[in-house]
């Protein structure tokens, strides 16, 4: 009886836990206390956009990666600070690193064509589709 008042609840949850995001442990994690950087992804007729915003890195920081349809961002950075007083000596240690990865839509996206940037402390990776897939104009058929 529930089933016939809410025919979608099974799809729900069967999609809600095949998402990518629940997969916290293989494809997004941060080895530190730090935070995930934020993201944005935007898609138009042309490409898909990432805006990861990580400001204090650069872009010796960052890996970029495309293994079959799976981008995964990572980066690295550790920082070593030594102070020496009089009576003591103290090192501290700073390590950030994290990896974020992305499943693209197959058979849609050219992965040649993929670049990145880093600028303002935002990484700009470009993802664009393939000819095949961007949308084509109306076209007027001759009647003959």
């Amino acid at each position: 009886m529930l089933l016939h008042l809410f025919p979608t609840l099974p799809f729900f949850f069967d999609n809600f836990l095949s998402r990518d995001w629940l997969d916290w442990n293989e494809s997004n994690f941060s080895t530190t206390n730090s935070t995930l950087p934020a993201l944005n992804i935007k898609e138009n007729d042309e490409s898909f956009m990432i805006e990861m915003a990580a400001p204090g890195l650069t872009k010796d920081n960052f890996k970029v990666n495309l293994d079959r349809n799976r981008l995964v961002i990572s980066s690295e950075l550790k920082e070593e600070k030594n102070e020496n007083g009089e009576k003591y000596s103290r090192r501290e240690f700073s390590y950030q690193s994290f990896q974020r990865s992305f499943t693209l839509p197959e058979g849609t996206v050219d992965g040649d064509k993929i670049s990145a940037k880093y600028n303002n402390g935002i990484l700009l990776v470009s993802i664009p589709k393939r000819e095949e897939v961007k949308p084509k104009p109306a076209k007027e058929i001759d009647i003959m």
